[in-house]
């Protein structure tokens, strides 16, 4: 369907003939305390994707809504957050009373539920970080921006490339979706980032254990789903933002401009976004060569809402330049060095020049990700019907040839296609049973054909899963559940490769050429399926007091790189081997937690306690005499590493702790703490080298105070100051056979953040300031996560640090202009 026909279909729904009757909600927002009414209060009606804003006088309203029961959310700045479930049929009316309590209560979540709820009404471990935490926080990307969340951090390849881990677990155990459609880009790497402008993101909900019971493969340890700007307010013809920012410590200029409309039930918008930055610097290396970018993203919505519902058609482009660094430096002087030639036979040292240009050194990777989705909700009486689709196009190039122009010939080039959909039917609510049942899946191609080098073959793979799911709310209680089946038919291709007799580059050969050819890969087909289900409670003892529950099955077929991988990933400079035998993973997994909420205290933990069979982990490979197991590749020598598969263990606890004593004062504190047993190895082969989980995120306590300056102070509006202090403990507990993982020293590191509105003699808002810094001190520490860690070519180092160090001393200085 193109783009034409997607405007046929929204005007011939834009036309179906209305009944008399009209839906509508509409009411007041007041101040609980002095009953004065507050504007510019935002309610959202999540399920619909709406929101409005209070106008002088504190009055919202909406227009043409489809009858049904919907939970509907009201935030201020300075107010406690406040949600209710509101039934509308004919003109509704609802008002809201906003309490300024220092303490925030749970939010409505779309994630993981049939429908929106209440992250306290829910059974799984939900967080909800919004817009204002994404900005008074400095971060190097959307990923970095939520890794001080409990339970959820980051490996990381310098500032530009994170990837989520929740609870000790990563990769394609995460589902990443980007407004509810998976994210689909090479997941199973660990060298490139999420392929998401973080400018536009809105708002972000984490699912932390396995939500496959909505989502299928791939969401075995949990999901994080990226929520984009929404439509400016109703009535409004043009509103926006717009964001520019510096970072000093690799120089990032960014900056972004966000256009919408929203007008008789249409909406419309476009952002445009860029970000441009030069080598980090610390302590330790000084500026680590080849760990620049050039990020450019943009997108468009389109969409209609009436009472059958809405329809909204959104696109979507992200092109990142980024360069890939190797850690290669001088034995004596620690200068790093650089590859200049195709045998790397000689290596010169990196001239400050070069460290501080901006300019895109040869090797490099460039991603690029297009997508186009449609997210359709139509209501039938008292019954819906969502119907999702969305179509993905990655190019992922990794140029590796320093003598040869790079726009020419690509070492890695991987060209990945994928079609999305989700399907969901909700049966009519009675007494306030919710049922849904619905299929979702994907079908994808990857072409790898197009490069030199080759880590892993050409394939296709389709996804089909269905589930049904079942919800019902007492007056204290509530319960949720269901069950999946989920099946993945997956092929790959045979290839058969020569040497260019012009570039002497390896290239692919069909038909007769194949005879006296290499071939890497084997023609391999197989499939995977799996059954999973969850069943949880939330009980709410009193209105400040809840206690939850879940238990829940999980299910992840195996990635391409594991099944397939034979050769050098250009990104992580060693050789991998996959394994065509793996079976897929299942985990089980027991959350208990509570949720404790008053005027001045915020409190929370949570428990949970996960067993993983047929767990997939990486293991370096040594040779008989103990030295690294080497894999010849291209006339080189690379340390060879071969996926395993085992059972594990993983358990631990997060609890967050934020006192408001004083109104204005805000004493907030979290912890989380994660333990991984590896029990693969038994017997004499059990030792302190095997007996751990490898890449498990160390213990971690977060504090912050924060103290807010006044409100409606004339000129300054909103203003905060903060100081953080984010502990990391020592990881001993490292799975260290055959040199796979190495310990790593804990740190601590001191954050500092300021901001205001400023606003002009009338009170009108001229912008946002915000002067933002992460490890003031300059603290040298190696997270360890960080991939970067293991770039070393040396046992021993003159200053006595091996490996790259994290990122120092970063002060960001942003303004944020709405109109």
């Amino acid at each position: 369907m193109n783009l034409k026909a997607y405007f046929i279909f929204f005007l011939i729904l834009a036309g179906i003939h209305s009944v008399k009757s009209q839906n509508s909600l509409s009411g007041k927002v007041t101040d609980v305390g002095n009953h004065t009414l507050l504007s510019k209060a935002r309610i959202t009606i999540t399920d619909l994707h709406v929101s409005s804003q209070t106008d002088a006088s504190g009055n919202y309203e909406f227009q043409n809504l489809p009858a049904a029961s919907y939970e509907v959310q009201v935030s201020q700045p300075g107010y406690k957050t406040v949600s209710q479930t509101v039934t509308i049929n004919g003109q509704t009316h609802a008002d809201f009373e906003l309490d300024k309590s220092a303490t925030e209560i749970a939010e409505v979540v779309i994630t993981g539920s049939s429908k929106a709820t209440q992250i306290k009404k829910s059974p799984l471990p939900i967080v909800s970080i919004n817009k204002e935490y994404l900005t008074t926080n400095l971060s190097t990307n959307i990923i970095d921006a939520i890794a001080k969340t409990p339970g959820v951090s980051a490996v990381t390849t310098g500032p530009n490339i994170s990837k989520p881990y929740i609870r000790g677990l990563g990769f394609n155990r995460i589902l990443t979706l980007y407004d509810g459609i998976r994210q689909e880009g090479q997941q199973w790497g660990d060298e490139h980032g999420i392929e998401v402008d973080d400018y536009g993101i809105d708002r972000v909900e984490v699912i932390k254990g396995p939500a496959s019971l909505m989502y299928g493969s791939d969401a075995l340890a949990g999901v994080v789903n990226l929520i984009p700007s929404p439509a400016g307010t109703p009535g409004k013809i043009l509103s926006g933002s717009a964001t520019t920012e510096y970072q000093t410590n690799n120089g990032m200029f960014g900056g972004s401009l966000f256009l919408s409309g929203n007008k008789n039930g249409f909406e419309y918008g476009a952002r445009f976004s860029k970000k441009l930055a030069k080598d980090y610097k610390n302590s330790i290396d000084g500026r680590v060569f080849n760990t620049g970018f050039n990020e450019t993203a943009a997108n468009a919505f389109f969409g209609i809402h009436k009472k059958w519902g809405y329809s909204h058609l959104n696109l979507s482009m992200y092109d990142d330049l980024q360069e890939i660094p190797d850690g290669s430096r001088d034995s004596l002087s620690r200068q790093f060095t650089k590859q200049i030639t195709e045998l790397d036979d000689y290596r010169p040292i990196v001239s400050n020049g070069e460290l501080n240009s901006y300019k895109i050194n040869v090797i490099h990777q460039r991603v690029q990700h297009y997508r186009a989705f449609l997210k359709n909700s139509f209501f039938f009486g008292s019954s819906r019907l969502d119907a999702n689709f969305a179509f993905q196009r990655s190019l992922r190039r990794e140029y590796s040839h320093p003598e040869i122009p790079y726009q020419d010939t690509p070492g890695l080039y991987l060209r990945l296609n994928t079609f999305n959909y989700d399907v969901k039917y909700f049966l009519p609510e009675i007494d306030r049973w919710v049922v849904a049942i619905g299929a979702n899946g994907m079908y994808q191609t990857n072409d790898v054909t197009q490069g030199t080098e080759f880590v892993i073959p050409s394939y296709n793979q389709f996804d089909l899963g269905s589930f049904i799911t079942i919800k019902k709310d007492f007056d204290k209680l509530s319960l949720s559940g269901g069950i999946r089946y989920d099946y993945r038919r997956f092929r790959n291709d045979a290839l058969y490769i020569k040497p260019n007799p012009v570039s002497g580059f390896d290239m692919p050969v069909y038909g007769a050429d194949r005879d006296g050819a290499d071939q890497p890969f084997l023609q391999y087909s197989t499939s995977f399926d799996g059954v999973t289900g969850s069943v949880g409670a939330s009980y709410a003892v009193n209105k400040n007091f809840t206690v939850k529950a879940n238990l829940a099955r999980g299910y992840r077929a195996p990635n391409i790189s594991e099944i397939s991988a034979n050769g050098v990933h250009p990104g992580t400079g060693f050789y991998q081997i996959g394994n065509d035998q793996f079976k897929p993973e299942f985990s089980n997994q027991a959350d208990v937690g509570a949720i404790y909420t008053s005027r001045v205290v915020n409190a929370g933990a949570s428990f949970f306690v996960n067993s993983i069979d047929n767990y997939i982990y990486n293991s370096r490979l040594l040779s008989a005499s103990g030295a690294d197991s080497l894999s010849v590749s291209g006339g080189q020598e690379y340390p060879t590493y071969k996926f395993q598969q085992g059972k594990v263990l993983l358990y631990g606890l997060e609890a967050n702790l934020d006192l408001h004593i004083v109104k204005r004062l805000h004493f907030e504190n979290s912890a989380s703490l994660i333990y991984g047993d590896n029990k693969s190895f038994t017997g004499a082969e059990r030792t302190d080298a095997t007996k751990y989980v490898p890449l498990m995120p160390p213990f971690r306590y977060i504090s912050e105070l924060r103290y807010e300056l006044g409100e409606n102070s004339g000129i300054f509006e909103k203003a905060f100051v903060k100081l953080q202090l984010q502990y990391t403990a020592a990881q001993n507990r490292v799975y260290s056979y055959d040199n796979t993982e190495t310990r790593t020293p804990g740190y601590t590191l001191i954050n500092f953040g300021a901001g205001t509105s400023l606003n002009n003699k009338n009170g009108k808002n001229l912008f946002d300031i915000y002067i933002l810094a992460n490890n003031i001190f300059d603290t040298a520490y190696q997270d360890h996560l960080s991939r970067l860690k293991y770039f070393e070519q040396y046992s021993a180092s003159p200053n006595g640090h091996l490996g790259v160090y994290n990122m120092g001393r970063n002060i960001s200085i942003k303004l944020v202009k709405n109109f």
